[in-house]
């Protein structure tokens, strides 16, 4: 999807899922960052690639062979899953099924 789009953007320009620059910068930020090493669980099992619009991420389990998609909350740094698959999320997001 990234090869052919580079992102998908919704309604009002959200980030359906980020370009890959993006998703590069985003989880380069998390794990380098110290702030977020103080506050946060590690965040190497997790690639990030879309957000929600009030500061929670979504996403997939990097390394592992599971498809399945999680959304971390930036308030308690709590990880939880929401989707089976890419294809299920953006399915969720944008018929309303997900919610965060």
């Amino acid at each position: 999807m990234l090869r052919e789009s580079n992102g998908v953007e919704g309604e009002h320009e959200a980030g359906l899922v980020w370009s890959a620059e993006r998703i590069v910068s985003e989880n380069r930020t998390r794990r380098e960052d110290s702030g977020f090493a103080a506050l946060s669980m590690p965040f190497e099992p997790l690639l990030f690639f879309a957000d929600a619009g009030n500061g929670d991420l979504f996403a997939l389990l990097s390394g592992l062979r599971r498809p399945d998609v999680f959304v971390w909350n930036h308030e308690d740094d709590s990880r939880t899953w929401v989707a089976p698959s890419l294809a299920k999320y953006l399915e969720g997001w944008l018929t309303g099924w997900i919610t965060v």
